[in-house]
């Protein structure tokens, strides 16, 4: 009797928070289609309630950890100039498949470019028309190996004197200065060399790479949080500034706890898989259908943990009482955890844990991940149009704002699909003066 009241006191719990879950899931998804909603013309275009409306960049960029920085900083309304390599572009409209049909860009291309004009110009025989361009611009954003925009007179010296409010932000593999200054950087390169790849994997296995490219999307990060700073700073001083921001130093700075515990205790870490190094139970377990994560960060929840499972004596046993003893006991609690969750689907042990106060989630696929009903609630996935495969879809922006906008209005531009547009509005070409400069290979 006193088995099934406690089922029916969680069921209860568990109905009262599901009804709070779906009415903030409506409350969220209403001020989600009000900040990234697409479906009319008034979407595509930027108002007074984009905080970065008016302020213009030209993106020198490829790849992900700058095209990441400019697309976040697109959705808040900048105007972004995205200037490619004419007839090759960025690397990554290469890197498939798959591939858009019609356009043929690969879809690595589609998740950091939206909201951008692309414009094709040769840097080394257009460098006049760059310095037009940068004149108009209030942040240039590059991330060419340092030394190299030196060569066409685009460094950051040079552009100052040109355009004195200029904000130049540089994303490079390891920074301006030190001894690996002029080496090219790569996300998994700076994850190996920075420790991430040494944490991450199976304990008794190879180092592994995480499954995205989390250093460079980090360092994105960084880099347009540091471009806000100076454009706030720049209202004061009415003077632009040099941004470094590099990959290897940003993976030193995701070490965390981890650089933590070296630097203070000595402490040389280690991969731990999916578990954690001073929680336990804290990581992934198989079930009879999948993998099931779950976490009990306190005492309590542990103790919860043990009731919802039926092994209450556990959570009384002198060797699992405190975090400390589960630490110390890892192996032992872990295995009998281990055989208990085997034994069902993780849909059922997602619903015998509903509500509780301890963490838990399924292990989805992309898939199961885009057919979450929290996931399609809240419109996180926007269609876009597309001038030549009718529409993609991206991942939109994650913050939702009560007041501004912040919004995936347009597709990835194709390559050079903005080049005419761009040099006859801003810079006043004319029709001839663009066909010049076609000729001249110039731009495309």
């Amino acid at each position: 009797m006193a088995m099934w009241l406690q089922r029916l006191r969680l069921s209860r719990a568990a109905a009262a928070a599901a009804a709070a879950t779906r009415q903030s899931l409506r409350s969220f998804a209403a001020a989600s289609k009000h900040n990234n909603s697409n479906d009319n013309l008034e979407a595509s275009s930027i108002d007074e309630r984009h905080p970065l409306r008016g302020v213009r960049i030209l993106d020198l960029t490829r790849i992900v950890a700058g095209p990441y920085c400019t697309m976040v900083l697109a959705d808040l309304g900048a105007e972004v100039i995205k200037v490619e390599r004419p007839h090759f572009g960025d690397e990554a409209r290469k890197w498939g498949p798959p591939f858009l049909e019609e356009c043929g860009d690969a879809a690595y291309f589609l998740a950091p470019n939206r909201n951008k004009q692309s414009v094709c110009i040769d840097l080394k025989r257009g460098k006049e028309l760059m310095r037009q361009l940068v004149d108009k611009c209030d942040v240039l954003v590059e991330n060419y190996v340092p030394g190299t925009l030196e060569r066409y007179d685009l460094g950051y010296e040079q552009l100052r004197q040109l355009n004195p409010r200029l904000i130049y932000c540089t994303i490079s593999g390891y920074g301006s200065v030190g001894p690996y200054a002029k080496c090219p950087g790569y996300d998994v390169i700076a994850s190996s060399m920075g420790g991430l790849l040494h944490i991450t994997g199976e304990r008794d296995g190879p180092p592994s790479k995480v499954g995205v490219a989390v250093t460079d999307v980090a360092t994105g990060l960084y880099a347009h949080g540091a471009i806000l700073a100076a454009l706030l700073q720049r209202e004061r001083t009415q003077r632009g500034q040099k941004i470094d921001v590099n990959l290897l130093s940003t993976c030193c700075s995701l070490l965390i706890n981890v650089a933590s515990n070296y630097l203070n205790a000595g402490t040389e870490a280690k991969r731990w898989g999916t578990a954690h190094s001073s929680i336990v139970p804290y990581q992934s377990f198989k079930t009879a259908d999948g993998y099931l994560t779950l976490g009990a960060g306190s005492d309590a929840q542990f103790v919860e943990l043990c009731s919802r499972l039926n092994i209450e004596p556990v959570s009384l046993d002198v060797k699992f009482k405190t975090n400390k003893d589960r630490v110390k006991n890892r192996e032992e609690l872990i295995n009998l955890l281990a055989k208990i969750l085997a034994r069902d689907s993780s849909k059922n042990w997602m619903r015998l844990f509903e509500g509780a106060s301890f963490v838990v989630g399924p292990v989805n696929s992309i898939r199961e991940v885009f057919e979450d009903e929290h996931v399609q609630a809240i419109g996180l996935v926007k269609t876009l149009p597309h001038p030549r495969d009718g529409s993609v879809k991206v991942v939109g922006p994650p913050v939702v704002y009560s007041e501004a906008r912040n919004d995936a209005r347009t597709a990835p531009p194709m390559l050079g699909e903005h080049t005419d547009e761009v040099l006859t509005k801003l810079l006043g070409y004319g029709a001839e003066q663009i066909a010049e400069l076609r000729s001249q290979r110039i731009i495309q």
